[in-house]
């Protein structure tokens, strides 16, 4: 029997929350306290440490496909840099074995200065092609990523749709021995997801093993051979796809706090369900949001905390909106509790509720996201994309009025 493609043994891998020294007065005692044997063993945790991956172990064979899921800060990011080797494990070891395509971030290892074109060569060049396999090899590369037009502008000009599809074209089409594919392939638009998942699964049939990061869990369900589901660095489920994703949907207390930066304006200490049941379509879902507000209190760029509602089948957005444009005002500093209520107008699925703090200014998140899954069954019979909880009636008439 062939070895596994990849395995991954009893990994762990540190990281630590802001810098480790702010000041050469931090710095020389740190050092002498390592040269005397009185401070830390490597493998140890120091102030402001903290296990990102804890004893992490799978393996996958050719021509399976592995999934990983769970929220955002569950560390499954770094189980890919790992893989990558864009990041080394403080314990434990990973073995890929072959010519890794991989695409974990929009852009990576693309140069913008470079045209679509000439970083076609130079990924290529990267994964150890020669310039003539990467040239016979260049045609499909361009024609699956749908952007010939565009192919001979600099890169830097590329909206994040276009660098996917490109990056994934060049993942999935210069002989990968590997396949990595992150949730980067979420910025595409659903005919190129549809076929990247179609190319995907024709590399697990030509015995490539595969490895897909993705909150769409429909995808990771129809695609995946198994499934891990990590939760704050560990694996909590593994098993077959629908098994983790079933530990993952129904048990919605399953979030990670990101850590905060000292200059956040708001921190996010926790997102919790009223209820781990499954909720009628048509009803109305409450979910309770704890922060802290700095000192400093919250900047006029900041939005407030923002809620999005997102389809877990198709990863689109539904629903947005944040206390400011709901005219919710959060104390000027200190601690709050803030009650979500939305109504599910939608079909029965699975839907994932994000909250994050927005910075208009900068037009993206300060950083923490705290998200949980919420499943919706059938209510009252309808189709569409929208829940309208219609009625209907008949009237009797005036026996007057038939005649």
């Amino acid at each position: 029997m062939a070895p596994p493609g990849i395995e991954f043994h009893h990994v762990w891998k540190r990281f630590h929350r802001g810098e480790l020294h702010d000041s050469l007065r931090d710095l020389v005692p740190a050092l002498a306290r390592r040269l005397t044997g009185r401070g830390p063993r490597q493998d140890e945790l120091r102030a402001g440490d903290f296990w990102a991956l804890k004893d992490v172990s799978f393996e996958v064979m050719p021509g399976r496909a592995l999934g990983i899921i769970g929220p955002n800060g569950a560390g499954k990011s770094t189980v890919l840099k790992i893989l990558t080797r864009i990041l080394r494990p403080n314990r434990g070891s990973c073995t890929v074995r072959g010519r890794i395509g991989a695409l974990i971030e929009v852009a990576a290892g693309f140069h913008p200065d470079l045209t679509g074109r000439e970083n076609v060569f130079l990924q290529g060049a990267i994964m150890g092609m020669s310039a003539a396999d990467t040239l016979r090899k260049f045609d499909e590369i361009v024609e699956f990523s749908g952007i010939s037009e565009f192919i001979d502008m600099p890169v830097k000009r590329y909206s994040s749709g276009m660098n996917a599809r490109l990056g994934f074209a060049i993942a999935a089409h210069l002989d990968p021995d590997i396949l990595i594919i992150d949730e980067v392939l979420a910025v595409g638009d659903y005919s190129f997801q549809h076929r990247a998942f179609g190319r995907i699964r024709e590399l697990v049939r030509r015995d490539i093993p595969v490895i897909v990061v993705s909150h769409q869990l429909d995808r990771i369900a129809e695609l995946c051979t198994h499934a891990i589901l990590l939760s704050r660095g560990e694996v909590v489920r593994e098993g077959n796809a629908a098994d983790c994703i079933a530990a993952y949907v129904l048990n919605p207390t399953l979030s990670v706090v990101p850590q905060a930066n000292s200059t956040d304006p708001i921190v996010l200490e926790g997102l919790a369900f009223e209820s781990d049941a499954p909720i009628r379509s048509g009803d109305r879902m409450r979910a309770t949001v704890r922060g802290t507000v700095a000192a400093g209190g919250i900047p006029d760029a900041i939005e407030g905390l923002a809620v999005t509602v997102r389809s877990a089948q198709t990863g689109e957005r539904l629903f947005s909106s944040s206390t400011r444009r709901l005219g919710v005002e959060l104390p000027a500093r200190g601690s709050f509790e803030l009650a979500v209520e939305l109504q599910l107008n939608v079909p029965p699925g699975i839907y994932g509720l994000e909250v994050m703090v927005w910075d208009r200014q900068r037009g993206g998140t300060t950083g923490q996201r705290l998200s949980g899954y919420v499943q919706v069954m059938q209510g009252p019979d309808f189709s569409g994309p929208v829940q309208m909880n219609g009625t209907m009636q008949v009237l009797a008439l005036d026996p007057a009025r038939r005649s």
